[in-house]
């Protein structure tokens, strides 16, 4: 039986963690495919609740496709589908395989608009208050299943040069070369956020599970802000992966991280 993200998360806050915390066991091979997992009791123990709270988020674990309940015999964890394996990218080179991740796989627009940039993004690019642009939120698929939540904001006189049936099915990057914008550099940062209503229903997960969020602003060789990103990850499947060397002698060896190809 393959796992399929339930869309709410158990009632009350206690069944919620108690649901959360096995799934994150789960997850991480805590439990591994076909182990029992501990008695309600002892569940109600380790987690300082009542039996009633533990069997409400056994049922929604159950609900979930994460075991199975088997009278007499307890709950049994479910193998995982390979289908949802994680999408693994480098942190190191992060923007070039995410052009690729683009080119391999579907995006469906769910809102395309023009209108006046919100404070952050226009400070983070550089424009005016008053400066219009141009925002578009697409959810990416990966062998049909969505994996990442992605908001784009793009200067106005930028993003005339192609409408919505373009970003529909093409990635944005090489809608920017082809407006004629050659892309230098670009700041990212990763931190970890919850699943609004809106994003959970979009990704298909339950509202407040963690999402990995990424934010990227892209420049052009003027040093120009041309894209302001914000993309929110499925953690279950999609990773960060980095490699890192020890480098440097005696007292100042340390880890750097190994960036392209090392030459021997």
């Amino acid at each position: 039986m393959a796992i399929h993200p339930q869309s709410t998360l158990p009632e009350g806050g206690k069944a919620r963690r108690v649901y959360l915390l096995l799934r994150d066991d789960i997850a991480n091979d805590r439990y591994s495919e076909g182990a029992l997992l501990p008695g309600e009791h002892r569940l109600a123990e380790r987690f300082d609740v009542s039996r009633v709270t533990v069997r409400r988020a056994l049922g929604a674990l159950a609900d979930d496709g994460w075991i199975e309940k088997r009278t007499g015999a307890g709950s049994m964890v479910l193998p995982r589908d390979r289908a949802d394996a994680q999408i693994a990218a480098n942190f190191a080179t992060l923007i070039p395989q995410l052009v690729e991740f683009d080119k391999r796989t579907t995006a469906r627009l769910l809102s395309f608009s023009y209108g006046p940039a919100p404070a952050g993004v226009a400070a983070a690019l550089g424009l005016a208050k008053s400066s219009k642009i141009q925002t578009a939120v697409r959810v990416r698929f990966s062998d049909g299943k969505p994996f990442s939540h992605l908001t784009t904001h793009v200067p106005e006189d930028i993003a005339r040069s192609y409408d919505e049936a373009d970003l529909a099915t093409q990635p944005l990057f090489r809608l920017l070369e082809r407006s004629g914008v050659r892309v230098e550099s670009a700041h990212q940062s990763v931190t970890a956020t919850l699943a609004a209503p809106d994003v959970a229903e979009a990704l298909g997960v339950s509202v407040g599970s963690a999402l990995l969020s990424l934010r990227r602003v892209v420049r052009d060789a003027d040093g120009r802000g041309v894209e302001h990103l914000s993309a929110l990850y499925r953690p279950d499947l999609f990773r960060l992966e980095m490699s890192l060397t020890r480098v440097g002698a005696d007292e100042a060896r340390h880890w750097e991280p190994v960036i392209g190809p090392r030459e021997e």
